[in-house]
C-alpha cells in the first residue's frame, strides 16, 4: 500500500491512496473498510468533500464514510425472524439496544488490488451470531470528476440469507449548507431512533433545496429519487451523490451541526423486523446460495 502524502502527510502503510486530477481518496481498510479522507487538493489547498480523519481512524465512526453490510441501520432489539428461525444479534454500539449496520464496518478488510485510481477491498464473514457466510467487496474508482463505489455481497452459505446494503458518508456542513433531493415519505421515530409511522415527507421533512445542518433529524425516507446535491457558498464545488440501486435514504443531521450523514440504502430502517412478506416492498433481498447483490454510490464534484 502507498502511504498518504498529501498536504498534511499521513505516513502510515495502513492507508491506501488514490489520485485523479485534483481529487484524492484515502482508504483505511483495517477500520471497517472505510474512507479516511476524500479531498479536493489544488494549489496546496485541500478542501474536504467528506469529513476526514487526521490519520488512521481508530474506528469507522471517526472515518469519512463506511459500508453497511449485510443490513442497514437498526434491527429492533437485535432480534428478527426468518424462515421460522429466530436470529439474535448482540448490541454493537452501546448504549443503543439495537445493533446497527451489520459486521463489515466493525471488521478489517483486505486489499485485493490497487492502482493509481482504483482499489478493491474484501471482507469475508464466517457464520456466527449472523448465521450465514458471506463475502463483501468494495470497488473504488476515482476519476477527475468524482468517485464511484460499488459494494457487493455474495451469500457463501448453503441456505438463503437476507441482505441489504448501503453507504454511510459524512459530509461537513455549516449553517449555510443546502441539501436538495426528492423523497416521498418519511418514518417518524421513537426515542430509540426506531421507526414509528410512515407519513408524507412534508414540512420539516421536506428535503427539497433546504438548509440541512443542525436540523435534529435522524430519519429514514422512502421513495427517494436516487440523487442528492449538497452545496455551501464557502466551497468552490457542489457535491452530487447518486445511487440507482438505493430506493431509500437515511439522513442524520445532529442539532450540534458540523456534519451530516446522507446514506443511500437499499432498505428501510428496521425492515428485518417486519413480516417476511413485506420485505420486498421495504427493500430487503433474500439471496440464494451463491447469489450476489450490489449497490453503487457515486459522488460527482461539480462546479459551483
Amino acid at each position: 500500500m502507498r502511504p498518504y502524502d498529501g498536504v498534511q502527510p499521513m505516513n502510515d502503510d495502513r492507508l491506501v491512496r488514490l489520485d485523479a486530477g485534483v481529487l484524492q481518496l484515502v482508504l483505511a481498510p483495517a477500520a471497517g473498510g472505510s474512507i479516511a479522507r476524500f479531498d479536493r487538493v489544488e494549489n496546496a489547498s485541500k478542501t474536504p468533500v467528506l469529513r476526514g480523519s487526521a490519520g488512521v481512524p481508530a474506528h469507522a465512526l471517526e472515518a469519512a464514510s463506511f459500508p453497511l453490510v449485510p443490513y442497514c441501520n437498526r434491527i429492533r432489539n437485535g432480534t428478527f425472524l426468518f424462515c421460522d428461525r429466530e436470529v439474535t444479534l448482540e448490541r454493537n454500539m452501546l448504549p443503543d439496544p439495537s445493533p446497527l449496520h451489520g459486521q463489515g464496518w466493525l471488521s478489517p478488510w483486505e486489499v485485493e488490488s490497487q492502482s493509481e485510481t482504483e482499489a478493491e477491498l474484501v471482507f469475508r464473514h464466517s457464520a456466527g451470531e449472523w448465521p450465514w457466510d458471506y463475502e463483501a467487496v468494495q470497488r473504488f474508482s476515482l476519476d477527475p470528476k468524482g468517485l464511484r463505489i460499488v459494494l457487493g455481497c455474495t451469500n457463501r452459505s448453503a441456505e438463503p440469507m437476507p441482505c441489504g446494503l448501503g453507504q454511510h458518508p459524512y459530509f461537513p456542513c455549516t449553517e449555510e449548507t443546502r441539501l436538495d433531493t426528492e423523497v416521498a415519505t418519511v418514518w417518524t421515530i421513537d426515542d430509540k431512533v426506531l421507526p414509528v409511522e410512515q407519513v408524507a415527507a412534508t414540512g420539516r421533512f421536506d428535503l427539497a433545496d433546504r438548509l440541512v445542518c443542525g436540523q435534529a433529524l435522524d430519519n429514514g425516507f422512502g421513495g427517494w429519487s436516487g440523487r442528492a446535491r449538497l452545496a455551501n457558498p464557502d466551497v468552490p464545488f457542489i457535491t452530487e451523490m447518486s445511487s440507482p440501486d438505493a430506493g431509500y435514504f437515511q439522513l442524520y443531521s445532529p442539532s450540534s451541526g458540523g456534519f451530516i450523514v446522507a446514506e443511500p440504502v437499499s432498505h428501510a430502517n428496521a425492515a428485518l423486523n417486519e413480516p417476511e412478506e413485506r420485505w420486498p416492498e421495504l427493500g430487503i433481498r433474500v439471496l440464494e446460495p451463491g447469489e450476489t447483490m450490489s449497490l453503487t454510490m457515486r459522488l460527482d464534484i461539480l462546479p459551483a
